[in-house]
Order: structure tokens, then sequence, then C-alpha cells
């Protein structure tokens, strides 16, 4: 028998309130009552009053916190012994050991046995106005399908289905079906190329595969079936393809593709019954991988597991938000991207949510397009990207008037760190000055939302542009990049980002390489989670994030390796060196460095669209660069490497701001002086 969720709650209560150290003072009945109606597991904390006292809890006795959590908000088929074995010297996470449940029951089909016509799903597709709902009882019909349909087909626990999809209620399917049945999932983004999805396909040794015959975004169609059939070619471990149709235009089937089909057409689903037995999980058995850049050439596959990560997702989610049953929840990323993961799918669901999928993009058919989803689907949180905020700012307030937004609650920002102007704009004209805006800092590596305003007390002040606080169980701290490991105690004070404690959400290892896991993460600082940015503390103790420390561009909230661009090989180049700069739009944009082969003829200009468009074909349309500057040669140190923060500066044109030239191997500087004057020829252009 699957637990109901907060079967255990008198456990938790009773238990806690024998263990939670006594060092916390002693409030009134009052102020329990209160905290434990922000957090129902707080009547179990004995002497706990106000959300920042249990802030202070949740990071001094993280156990404690973690374990009624987890016992309160997951249902468990057999509970956990051990809330955690964690070393992160040795890159070491686990959490719940002993415990069995399973992720599609959490999201699925304990909400269908108490509201089974609650709208799950708001799939807003690229047509305006053609949305279409499903409830949980729906949801769970389809992914009950689905997963016995990869089942008939042989998928088995602890296989990989890799899904390259748009945004919709069948992909949101597949994930879940996955989950059901035992098999991971390797979501990747339907903007990638064949190069970039055989890649990843390859690396995450996928059998099957699930895609669409076409996608649909923006007014286009998105031959999405072709690129998988170009992919499979260099994919010898994939046996089948199931392809559904987005579209009404056939593609072409091999010997390899299953017909599958939406269901409410179903041809081979119609097969398949609307009951499927769940398989019991391990707690730290994967959930599923998830590619993202690094600093080297080759992407990683981070592996997140099932119930950490699951809480993690859904009480971030709840808290951060302010969500509350009946609220209608949008988050307009795409699923093949962590936030789709987290707050599209796992988060809103666990917590029986109504969550909006979004297939479109913020100017299609016009700038008004957010706002007229807002007015129809009547959004209470409302989750987008910088990106996005400042490319809408441009067009004006008179596309933000035009609809009803009052049903938004808060606003939320994520994928990169928001400027002041669009945070300003953001809050005054598309919340009326009314709705807290949640600046939130996290990565694909955390799993969910690490640092942002909320939440905290109501009125509890939030600075336009700063994460400002840590979430529950999160311990931020800063580290002195100059000197070496020398953890930075005061405030006002900038370093490099780390966590100096594990939190259930956190991603385990990268698939098959837990040396590369180790040694990206644990080694720069040991004892410590290196994020890879830095970071500002005010002197109120807030947190502000001031960008990548290593070769890594955040380009629209999606990050790149810079080896990955500069991987891309062109006959004519010797070499190439990839920085980001500063975009209006974009957050970062890319700046390409290119020499060429000695005796190469050809126009700078044929060149340029040459390289943009292999870089479109090997990775996606947004790692292109924004910029190609050609050069006679580029500035290295002595032992032959391109000294990139040097060009970084001589695009920022900040001469002075060089830094240490010591190991440069042009003493004359004369490679530097030439870059700045074919710079400044390019801004003139």
């Amino acid at each position: 028998m699957w637990l109901p969720c907060g079967c255990t709650s008198k456990y938790v209560a009773s238990s806690f309130a024998r263990r939670i150290l006594a060092s916390h003072l002693h409030v009134s009945g009052r102020s329990r009552c209160n905290v434990a109606a922000f957090m129902p597991e707080a009547a179990g904390f004995e002497g706990v009053s106000g959300r920042a006292a249990l802030r202070e809890l949740s990071v001094s006795n993280s156990e404690s916190f973690w374990a009624a959590v987890a016992r309160h908000r997951l249902s468990w088929s057999i509970p956990f012994h051990t809330v955690q074995d964690c070393d992160l010297s040795r890159g070491k996470i686990k959490w719940f050991e002993g415990g069995k449940l399973n992720v599609s029951v959490n999201c699925l089909d304990r909400h269908v046995h108490t509201c089974p016509e609650r709208v799950a799903l708001i799939w807003e597709r690229d047509e305006r106005g053609s949305e279409m709902k499903y409830t949980y009882r729906e949801l769970l019909e389809m992914t009950c399908r689905v997963g016995n349909l990869l089942r008939r087909h042989g998928v088995k626990r602890g296989d990989c289905v890799t899904i390259y999809m748009p945004t919709c209620p069948l992909a949101v399917a597949s994930m879940l079906a996955c989950a059901r049945i035992g098999a991971a999932h390797n979501v990747v983004f339907a903007g990638f190329s064949a190069d970039a999805l055989a890649e990843r396909i390859r690396d995450a040794q996928s059998s099957t595969v699930i895609t669409v015959n076409q996608g649909v975004r923006g007014g286009k169609v998105i031959e999405l079936k072709k690129t998988v059939d170009t992919a499979v070619e260099s994919c010898p471990t994939v046996k089948q393809v199931f392809v559904a149709m987005r579209t009404d235009n056939p593609v072409t089937m091999t010997a390899r593709d299953i017909a599958m089909e939406e269901v409410r057409e179903q041809k081979e689903m119609l097969k398949e019954d609307v009951v499927c037995e769940p398989a019991v999980m391990n707690s730290e058995d994967v959930l599923f991988l998830l590619y993202t850049s690094g600093s080297t050439g080759k992407p990683k596959g981070l592996v997140h597991t099932q119930a950490g990560y699951l809480l993690y997702a859904a009480l971030t989610h709840r808290y951060v938000f302010s969500y509350h049953d009946g609220d209608v929840f949008g988050c307009v990323a795409d699923i093949g991207w962590i936030t789709g993961h987290s707050y599209v799918v796992y988060g809103p669901l666990a917590n029986g949510a109504t969550t909006v999928l979004f297939e479109s993009t913020p100017i299609y058919p016009d700038p008004g397009r957010y706002w007229d989803m807002v007015e129809r689907l009547k959004i209470n949180q409302f989750y987008g990207a910088p990106t996005a905020i400042r490319l809408l700012l441009k067009y004006g307030d008179q596309w933000v008037n035009k609809y009803d937004r009052s049903t938004l609650k808060t606003l939320g920002s994520v994928g990169e760190p928001i400027n002041t102007e669009a945070w300003e704009w953001y809050h005054r004209v598309v919340g009326d000055g009314r709705c807290p805006v949640v600046d939130t800092w996290w990565q694909t590596e955390t799993g969910g939302i690490c640092i942002a305003p909320r939440p905290s007390d109501p009125d509890a002040e939030i600075v336009p542009g700063m994460a400002m606080r840590p979430f529950f169980g999160i311990k931020p701290v800063l580290i002195d990049t100059e000197v070496s490991g020398e953890l930075l105690t005061s405030n006002n004070t900038s370093g490099a980002l780390c966590m100096a404690q594990p939190w259930p959400g956190m991603a385990r290892t990268i698939h098959n390489n837990h040396q590369r896991f180790i040694e990206t993460y644990f080694q720069p600082y040991p004892g410590y989670f290196f994020t890879g940015d830095g970071a500002y503390r005010s002197e109120e103790g807030y947190y502000q994030i001031t960008g990548r420390l290593d070769d890594v561009i955040n380009v629209s909230g999606h990050r790149i390796g810079t080896a990955e661009i500069e991987d891309v090989v062109c006959p004519a180049v010797a070499e190439s060196a990839v920085i980001g700069y500063t975009h209006s739009i974009k957050g970062q944009g890319v700046y390409a460095f290119v020499v060429l082969k000695k005796g190469i003829d050809v126009k700078e200009a044929d060149l340029s669209r040459q390289l943009n468009g292999m870089v479109s074909e090997k990775i996606a349309k947004y790692a292109s660069p924004d910029f190609i500057q050609f050069a006679q040669r580029l500035p290295k140190t002595r032992s032959g490497k391109i000294m990139r923060r040097v060009l970084r500066k001589v695009v920022e044109s900040d001469l002075e701001g060089l830094g240490d030239l010591s190991t440069l191997d042009d003493p004359s500087h004369k490679c530097i002086k030439y870059l700045q004057s074919c710079f400044c020829f390019y801004l003139k252009m």
C-alpha cells in the first residue's frame, strides 16, 4: 500500500518535539500556531517562532528538518531509515536511504484520490486562444497508457529514454511514464541540432526515443522528426522511435518508428490500459539525466534521483512563490531545461497544482502574448526569464496595460541575474507595483531554487536585482578566489559562491563520469560544493550573483561552454577563442575571435555566415556568435594558452584593467593593440 500524504504527521510531531535542540527559545502557543500554519511540519519543532527561526533551524538541525518535511510531503511505500549520508569532500550524496516510493504516484495518483477533476495542465498552444486543459485523472490515464506502451515495447527499469519534444501534455506524460515504470528520462531541448541530440543519446545510451512529427513555435513549423532521423543514424543503441502527431502533416516513417499519436486520437496507445502498476523505486534510484554545458567541449549529463529531487522541487515551488491550492502557476520555461523539469512538471504536480505548459514565444503573434495568457488563464504566479522581460520592455507599456493582470500575485525571474531596469519595469508595470518579484538563483546542478527573496516575512524588503536570501536548508558561503580556500566571513565582500552543506535536491553525479563530478564541484574548494558562480554579499547579508567564474556563457538563460563553440571546426580556421559579452537583451552574447589559416582567401562576411550556420547545425541557433572578429593572432601565454581574460577586457574596452601580463608571449603587446583597433572598427560598422 502507498502511504497517504501526511500519514506520519503524528509521529513527526511527537518525535521531533523530543529531538529539537533545547537552545531554541520557547515561544507562545500562538507563535507556534502561526509558523505551523505557514509550514505544517513546524508544529513539531519545539520553540521555533517565525520564518527566520525556521530557516535557522533548517540549517543548524538539517537532518531533523528534512526528515520531517520528507515524511509529511511525500507518499512512501516503505519509510526511509537514514535521512542523509553525505560527504562533500568525496562527492558522496545520499538522502532518505531505505525509503521506497514512486514519483508518478506522488505527482498523480494521490491527487486523483482526492480531486480527480482538478485541472493539472493547461496547454497554452502556439495558436493563441486554443488552450487545452487536462485534469489529474486524464493526465494519470495518459501517463499509464504511455507507461504500458513503453513496457510492451521492452523498456524496463533502469533504461534511459530520450525525449525530444516541444512543451506539450504528451511530453509531460512521457516523463511521468518513465518515472512510473522505473526508467530514467533524458529530455533534450527541441531546439538542439541533430548532432547535439545524437551526442546526448549516445552518452545516455538510450535505446528508445520519443518525439513528434513536427513542432510549432512562433507560427513556424519545426521538423523535429527529421532531426531525430538524422541524429539516430549515428546512434547504434537506438532500436525504436515513438512518433506522436503535433500537426496533421505526415512524415516519413522507418522500420524503427512506431506511430504513437496523441491520446485523444489514439492508435498505438488505444491498445493500452489506463492502469499501469507503478514500480517501487529506491530513494536514490535515477529519476532523470539532464545535460548542461561546462567549461570543456563535452556537455555534462547531470544525474538527479527520486525522493530528494522531488521533495526539493515541491518545497521550493510552494514557498518561494507562495503557491496555494487553487492557484494557476505559469512558468513559461521549456521542459527541455531544468526550470521546466522543476517548475513546470515535478514541483507543481507534486503539490497538486494547476501548471501551464507554454508552447509559443513572448512576441507571437504580438508582444502582448504573455499578458493575454495571464488574463485568459487567470494566472496567479508568473515565472519567466530576464531575456524575455528585457525584450518586452522595449515594446512599451501599452502591450502590458492592454490586458487584465489582476490575478497575478507573485512574479518570478530565472536563468540569469535580472538588471535593475528590467526588475523595476517588471514590478511597476507588469505587477502594478503590488506583486513581489522573486529573482531566483539556482542551477541544473542544484535541482531547485537555492537563493531567492522569498520565503521571508511578508513585509521583508526585496532589493531589485538581488537573489538575496538562502532557502531552507541552504548554507551559502563566499570563498576568496585569490587566496586559495580562505573563507570570507564578513559582509560587503565578493568571492566564489559555494555551499557549505548538502541538500536533498542536488545532483548526485555526472553520468558515466563521477570523477569529473568531483573535480568540477568539490575539488576547487575541498569540503564545499562549488557553484561556478561569483557572488557579492551586501552589508545586510544579502546575496547578489555576479556571473560565471569559468568559461561558460549564459545566453538568454541557456548555458553554453565556450569550448563547445570553439570545437565546431571550419577548414578555413586555424584557431578561435569565444567569450561572453554584455548584451542588452540576452544578458550575455557570444563574441568569437577567429584566426584564419595562411593562404586562405575568403570574404569575411561569407565565412561569418558559414561559421554561424555550422554552430547552428552542430549545437543550436542560440549559440551562434553575435560578432565574429577576424584577427592575425590571439594573445597567449608563453606556454600557448589563449588569454581569454585579455579578450574580455578588449571587448569591454577596459585596457586599464588587463591585469598581470607577465606571462604574455608578446612583451610589446602589439597583439592586444591590434585587437583593440579591430574592435573599435567593428563598433563603427
